[in-house]
């Protein structure tokens, strides 16, 4: 294929394009592919959750978080070498209590489906990726914003290649590929922790094995490993950009990048669907299209 290879990445909020995939995406960018983020949300109602962070009028003014979260974008942006943009939705929040409270009018996570799919289709028919990368059905986490990423992201694949869906959007294209996300599994926890422990460090991650319960269509889910350790300092970098929501101090970054790289070394996806022959597992993304 001669064609320019064009990746996008659909997630819901700013800093989410940095904690999943960053390390695949800056490696396919040293490579010469297009990528391209879409954001579905401004992260309005995120939690500033780096106790280190300050910013003057911060405690006076609340809104300008969303101008702040802006700011963090764009280095992190620059950061990956990645374009941009902004699907313009409103953050859903996290609810909390039980019962959980309903979400916040006009919200993210009540627009309907189609609706959200929209700005998507735009975005999808002017780009023209071959590869579509979103969150599975169940957000990666519940929350409501990642599951109507899922939502709109599944439609949009399928709609933007309808030429009598939204005609106005642009010429109708077909994406090659559909991916989603995937983030911790068990195998990946036990690498780390037998790494840590041949280096004499303590492994953050011990309660979370502890309490974790093995599903094997969970693990079974993982098609594709897309080898990136070189590339996850520049990942880290692009976290650090995010610093309402990341404390350079926390647990992700308490284990040295060799040694996760000794222990897993890769980015792990799946793979959903292909409108191009190709055979699993993959260790690329751009598998049977290259």
């Amino acid at each position: 294929m001669t064609e320019k290879l064009r990746l996008m990445h659909v997630h819901a909020h700013p800093d989410d394009e940095s904690s999943k995939g960053a390390a695949s995406t800056a490696k396919y960018v040293a490579e010469g592919v297009d990528v391209h983020v879409v954001t579905c949300t401004g992260g309005e109602r995120g939690s500033i959750l780096n106790p280190q962070f300050q910013h003057p009028g911060i405690e006076d003014d609340p809104e300008l978080i969303t101008e702040i979260r802006r700011e963090e974008m764009d280095r992190a942006r620059e950061i990956l070498g990645v374009t941009q943009d902004w699907l313009g939705f409103v953050d859903s929040g996290w609810p909390e209590g039980d019962p959980k409270p309903p979400l916040p009018e006009g919200c993210f996570g009540l627009v309907p489906v189609e609706e959200g799919a929209i700005p998507l289709v735009r975005l999808i028919r002017s780009f023209k990726p071959q590869v579509l990368t979103t969150y599975d059905e169940n957000g990666g986490y519940p929350h409501p914003d990642h599951i109507m990423c899922h939502q709109v992201s599944v439609l949009a694949y399928e709609k933007a290649a309808d030429p009598d869906w939204h005609p106005e959007l642009g010429e109708a294209w077909q994406v090659s590929k559909l991916y989603y996300h995937l983030g911790w599994n068990f195998q990946k926890l036990e690498a780390i922790a037998a790494a840590v422990e041949r280096h004499g460090l303590e492994n953050p991650y011990a309660e979370r094995m502890a309490k974790w319960e093995r599903k094997p269509e969970d693990e079974a889910r993982l098609t594709t490993r897309v080898e990136c350790a070189e590339y996850f300092d520049v990942r880290d970098a692009a976290l650090l950009a995010h610093a309402t929501q990341i404390d350079p101090d926390g647990w992700f970054f308490s284990i040295p990048n060799e040694v996760q790289a000794e222990a897993w070394p890769t980015e792990d996806y799946q793979l959903v669907d292909s409108k191009v022959e190709t055979s699993l597992p993959e260790d690329d993304l751009f598998a049977g299209l290259r």
